[in-house]
Parts: C-alpha cells; structure tokens; sequence
C-alpha cells in the first residue's frame, strides 16, 4: 500500500474517532454511531498498519468505539429502570384509541383533590349554647332615646383641662419657641440641632422637632448645613422673614430616631 493510501485511511480512522467523541462532548445521540461499520472498518485497515503510530491510533478508535458502546448500555438501563415510552409510541397509541376507552382510562387514573367538611358534636353544642346566650331580637333593637342633659355654664379653665380647646393658640406656641431658640443661640445666633431639640424624654425631643420644622417653613430661622463635618444648625432670625414662605425651599430631611437620641443623651453624659 501507498504511503498516500495510508494517509487517506488514517484520516478516515481519525474521523471515526471525532464521531465517537463527540457522543461525550457534544452529547449527540450514542445510536447515531454505525458501531458495525466502524468495526468493519478497523478490521478492512488493521493488517495495514506497520509503525508504532499507526497501531496507537487504531487502539485509540477501539477504545472511543467502547466508550459509545457503553453509553448505548446506559441508555437501555435508564430507560428500561424509569419505564419511559417513546413519545412517538404513546402519540400513537392514543391515536388508534376511541372516545370511549380515553374516558375509560382518564376515569381510572383520575385522582381529584378534594376537602370534606362535616359539624362535629363539640361544634353543635357550641353553637347551641350561642343561640341560647343570645338576646332576643326585639331587645337588641331597642334605641334609646336621647339623654336629657341640663345646660350649663363652664369655664375656658375647664375646657383646656378637658383638651376641648388649647391652653395658647398654635402661633402663640410657635412665638414662644422662638423666642426660646433666641435665648439659646446669644450672639452666636445659631446652635446645633440637637442641642435645641433635644430634651429627656424622646416624645418631647419629637414635639421640639415639629415645632423647630415650623420655624424654618415660616421664616423665624433657618438651617446651616455643614456636610463634611456632618453638623446641622439652627440660626435664629432676629426678626420674622416672611418673604421667605412665599418662595420655594428645599426641603431637608433630619432623621429624630429613637436610637440618634439614646447617642444624643449618652453624649450629653
């Protein structure tokens, strides 16, 4: 034989061995492998082969052909051990099967899921003993009529405590804190934040700071934000900047939690 001839069986030999390969790599199909012919193959070059090389890669396509065979084994045992029907099969069957003996068989393997719900003797005694317990109709009906209450006089005193009307209108309170955050920034004319609306209590530090809220939106002072140093203060005005309510603002959000007032206080000590 021609070394041209060898050449070309080798090359044939070589893609015998990518075909089988490529059921492990690829995942193709291990019956799409002509497993007789390429057996009838190897034996046709066997003889033929003289060099070390040319035996190793007949012994190489021996050992990728096994490989295939192997996996067309594990393909028969996991389809026979999961009992699986070929689809085609099935389509088939069904095909050749009357209304009848679908209904038939849809029947037999219908499991429907389904709740029974039944009174019990406990839960007819109770709801006896409610029926029993309840009052009649014609009593629950009953309206009475409208209490007679005598007039009478009070006094604004009276109404404060009863919290019908506030002890100073919402403005007088808002005059009163400010002039409370005058006293306290002095000629510095700003204090932090904090130091104004904290307070013992954190219901009292959150009704320092909706007030505080208000003397910024209605102009008796302002907040100075100093970002780097993560400080925020109040600057007092000294007089009532009302041209400022009428114009836009940014609004600033100053989170008052309950845990940013724990740090507050534990600073103050």
């Amino acid at each position: 034989m021609s070394n041209k001839e060898k050449k070309l069986n080798s090359e044939r030999i070589q893609r015998v061995i990518e075909l089988c390969n490529s059921v492990d790599e690829r995942g193709v199909d291990p019956f799409a492998v002509d497993v007789d012919d390429i057996i009838a193959t190897l034996q046709k070059y066997f003889h033929e082969w003289e060099s070390p090389e040319e035996l190793a890669l007949d012994a190489e396509a021996v050992q990728c052909l096994a490989s295939v065979i192997q996996n067309q084994g594990d393909w028969v045992k996991h389809r026979s051990t999961s009992l699986y029907t070929d689809p085609f099969l099935l389509e088939e069957k069904i095909q050749r099967l009357d209304k009848e003996e679908l209904a038939t068989l849809f029947a037999k393997v219908w499991n429907p899921i389904i709740e029974m719900e039944q009174l019990s003797i406990p839960r007819l005694a109770e709801a006896l003993k409610y029926w029993r317990d309840l009052v009649p109709i014609s009593e629950r009906w009953q309206r009475d009529g409208p209490m007679q209450v005598e007039a009478g006089a009070t006094t604004r005193e009276e109404l404060v405590r009863l919290k019908i009307l506030a002890e100073k209108t919402f403005m007088e309170e808002l005059e009163t804190f400010w002039k409370e955050l005058k006293q306290k920034v002095g000629e510095d004319e700003k204090i932090l934040y904090w130091d104004f609306v904290g307070a013992d209590t954190y219901q009292e530090t959150l009704d320092r700071a909706y007030m505080t809220s208000f003397l910024v939106t209605y102009g008796y002072a302002t907040l100075e934000l100093h970002p780097l140093e993560e400080e925020v203060f109040i600057k007092s005005f000294t007089k009532l900047r009302s041209e400022l309510v009428d114009k836009r603002m940014v609004s600033v959000p100053i989170s008052v939690s309950f845990d940013e007032w724990m740090n507050w206080k534990e600073m103050r000590q």
